[in-house]
């Protein structure tokens, strides 16, 4: 079960995403009808460790075992979509993985959930004008620190 909950004034969610760089380019994905792209990932189930949540959302989406090198970002993020009010807790991890998908760089590609999600590798250098959200991440993954941050976003 997802640690994810609504009631009649907000949504909650429990994400991990990770932050896959490879030569440059970041891995980010986006729902077949979204114009928003996010960072690969999904919600935490009840009793897993977000770590745990990552790399299951990895095979699961993709059918890679990653590696997680370690977290980078806690962020409390506020936004509306799809006309809800949503207040999402997020743990960004930095990851690795011996095994990339054998598509090509700047080519959209689907993964092993058929075509529900796109997904491609973008340029970090090309990142600011790429609708990825939440927002900080355009600017962040470009000057990635050494501390772990917490990062609160209301948009």
């Amino acid at each position: 079960m997802d640690v994810m909950f609504k009631t009649e004034e907000a949504i909650f969610n429990l994400r991990v995403a990770g932050i896959w760089i490879e030569d440059g380019y970041v891995l980010i994905h986006r729902a077949i009808n979204d114009k928003v792209w996010s960072l690969p990932g999904g919600r935490v189930e009840l009793t897993e460790e977000s770590h745990e949540s990552l790399k299951r959302e990895f095979i699961e989406e993709l059918g890679i075992e990653i590696k997680i090198d370690r977290m980078l970002w806690s962020v409390e993020n506020f936004f509306e979509f799809n006309d809800s009010f949503i207040h999402e807790v997020g743990f960004y991890y930095l990851v690795t993985s011996n095994k990339r998908p054998s598509v090509s760089m700047n080519k959209p590609f689907h993964g092993l959930e058929g075509e529900r999600l796109i997904y491609q590798w973008v340029p970090i250098k090309s990142l600011k004008e790429v609708e990825l959200y939440p927002v900080f991440l355009r600017a962040k993954i470009n000057d990635i620190s050494d501390q772990i941050e917490h990062i609160v976003v209301k948009q």
